[in-house]
């Protein structure tokens, strides 16, 4: 994608800024009697946002207030979800008491910013939500404190589609925001999961996880680890550098990098993203490898004239195990320059059915 494409992608904003504004727009209401057709937030950031609110109305003696997250140009699982408060005023002055309501998770498990028995509600949204409803008691001179329950309409079935219940965040979708604005091609919440997946890890005495980049690559490493507890697996997607400072970051000792030829190459080469992109480099970097190991010239110019990764692999496996040694090997090499920390690291190259092609482990083991 060109540097112009992404200038005009859209800007959108978080879960914790949906969230703060709701509340925002309850309390308008409450002071007011008046709908608000939309409220400012100030952002993490230190911005201004403003937000269109999607419905206010009372239930039970409170106002609840709905808006509608928009994640602008990337969206992901909480796009369009109805995010909303119900709020009430209370008598202790200044005071903002944030709860979870239907629809937002509860953390279960150590490690995440909040703590067990807490609503997923991190503490850069908590601090929109209290910002935003101090903003409206002053406004109207009140010296009443704020009751708001956060909640997500259809969000425990939204929570199905994350991997919140590893993390261990049960019955609905945490409420997330480090500025409170979505940038495009950000992928702000995926290195946000990366990023507690380790920590939950770590607090759960992983002492080896087991980083895959899908889900695939993931299902086939549980059968092979199967003695490891469910927080030890880690996807990182396509963010490989990134996740190897979050390893050193945690302390975690022991990694294993168990993915398939297509991602193997792209971290053998020491790409910090492992996206689908600069595949003819990859594949002159795979003759050049091909041609030091194995002297053959055809195999090596057959190997730049492959579609695929997958077709690559079918030229090299299993007549040249020696190519994914080199591979694995660099692969290795990668992760402990991204590393900043003492980590030992084990690579694993899968086949496209699940049977593991190469294991660096298993070569150190034939060396002995």
């Amino acid at each position: 994608m060109s540097d112009r494409e992404k200038k005009n992608l859209r800007t959108g904003f978080t879960t914790g800024t949906a969230a703060a504004a709701a509340v925002k727009a309850a309390l308008v209401y409450l002071f007011t009697k008046q709908v608000p057709g939309s409220v400012t937030v100030n952002l993490l950031n230190g911005q201004i946002l403003e937000i269109f609110v999607d419905a206010v109305c009372w239930s039970n003696g409170r106002v609840r207030a709905v808006v509608v997250k928009d994640a602008g140009d990337d969206p992901d699982i909480t796009h369009r979800a109805r995010i909303g408060a119900v709020v009430g005023l209370t008598d202790e002055p200044g005071t903002v008491q944030i709860i979870g309501g239907k629809g937002v998770g509860v953390v279960t498990k150590p490690g995440l910013e909040i703590p067990p028995g807490e609503p997923a509600i991190n503490p850069g949204p908590r601090k929109m939500i209290r910002e935003s409803a101090l903003q409206v008691l002053n406004q109207y001179h009140s010296n009443a404190g704020v009751s708001a329950q956060i909640f997500v309409e259809n969000g425990e079935k939204l929570a199905e589609k994350t991997l919140n219940r590893r993390l261990g965040i049960e019955g609905g979708l945490s409420i997330l925001g480090t500025t409170g604005l979505v940038n495009p091609l950000s992928h702000e919440a995926y290195t946000a999961t990366i990023q507690s997946a380790m920590a939950v890890a770590r607090a759960c005495g992983c002492d080896h996880v087991v980083l895959t980049t899908g889900r695939r690559s993931e299902r086939f490493s549980q059968i092979f680890f199967a003695e490891l507890n469910p927080e030890a697996f880690i996807q990182i997607g396509d963010f490989f550098g990134m996740s190897m400072k979050s390893l050193a970051e945690n302390k975690i000792p022991h990694a294993t990098l168990a993915v398939f030829f297509g991602k193997a190459l792209k971290m053998a080469q020491g790409f910090v993203h492992t996206h689908a992109e600069k595949s003819d480099l990859t594949m002159d970097w795979l003759a050049g490898m091909v041609r030091e190991q194995t002297g053959n010239k055809t195999l090596a110019r057959q190997i730049l004239n492959a579609n695929t990764a997958r077709h690559a692999f079918g030229m090299v496996w299993p007549g040249y195990p020696g190519v994914l040694e080199m591979v694995g090997g660099a692969m290795i090499r990668s992760a402990e320059k991204f590393c900043p920390g003492p980590c030992r690291f084990r690579a694993i190259i899968f086949d496209f059915h699940g049977a593991i092609a190469f294991d660096s482990h298993r070569r150190e083991k034939n060396c002995e």
